[in-house]
C-alpha cells in the first residue's frame, strides 16, 4: 500500500527530484594531517601458534611454481615497536596476501593495520597493493582508513628486517605516510 502512495504522488507531480541533486552536496574538508608512523609486522608462519596460515591454492599449478603463485594467506601479524617481537605491541595487521606473480615473488597484499596504543589506538588504516618482497624496498597504497585516518589515503614503504627461508617466517619494517 505504501509503494501505490508514493508512486501516485510521483506520478501526479506532488513531490519533485532534482536530477542534478546528488551533484550539489559539497563537503568542506578540514585542513589536511600528515602523519608518519614506523613499525615492524611480524608474519610468522612456523611453530604451534603461527599468525599467518595457508588458507587456498591452486590445485596443482602453486605447488609447482618457484614463486608459489596462487597461494593465498591469512593472517593476524602483531605490529611491534621495534624488531624485537617482545617489543611494545602497538597494533594489529589482518588481512589476506597471496602469490599474484608467476615471475618473482609478488603478494598482493589487502591489509588493515588496527591500532592499539597511543593517539592512535581504535583507529585503522587499510593497505592494497603489490608487494615485490625481493626488492630491497616495497610501496603500497594507503587507501582508506578508520577513527582519527578516516578518508585517508597515502603509502607504505615496507622493508624486510629478517626472513628464514626454511620457515617463511620475517620480519618487515614499514614507514607510512597518511594523509588524512
Amino acid at each position: 500500500m505504501f509503494l501505490i502512495m508514493i508512486i501516485q504522488a510521483a506520478i501526479s507531480g506532488t513531490q519533485s527530484f532534482n536530477v542534478d541533486g546528488w551533484a550539489n552536496t559539497r563537503l568542506e574538508a578540514e585542513k589536511q594531517t600528515v602523519t608518519n608512523l614506523q613499525f615492524y609486522f611480524h608474519d610468522t608462519l612456523s611453530g604451534k601458534n603461527p599468525s599467518a596460515v595457508r588458507v587456498a591454492q591452486a590445485s596443482e599449478m602453486t605447488n609447482k611454481s618457484p614463486t608459489l603463485f596462487g597461494m593465498v594467506m591469512m593472517a593476524d601479524n602483531p605490529l611491534t615497536e621495534t624488531p624485537d617481537p617482545k617489543s611494545k605491541l602497538v597494533g594489529q595487521a589482518q588481512g589476506l596476501y597471496g602469490s599474484a606473480s608467476q615471475a618473482e615473488v609478488g603478494l598482493i597484499m589487502v591489509f588493515n593495520f588496527g591500532f592499539t596504543e597511543g593517539m592512535y589506538k581504535g583507529s585503522s588504516i587499510s593497505i592494497l597493493g603489490l608487494n615485490s618482497a625481493m626488492n630491497p624496498v616495497q610501496e603500497m597504497s594507503i587507501v582508506g582508513g578508520t577513527g582519527i585516518f578516516r578518508l585517508a589515503r597515502g603509502y607504505a614503504i615496507a622493508h624486510t628486517h629478517w626472513f628464514d627461508p626454511a620457515s617463511g617466517d620475517a620480519i618487515v619494517g614499514y614507514s607510512v605516510t597518511i594523509v588524512h
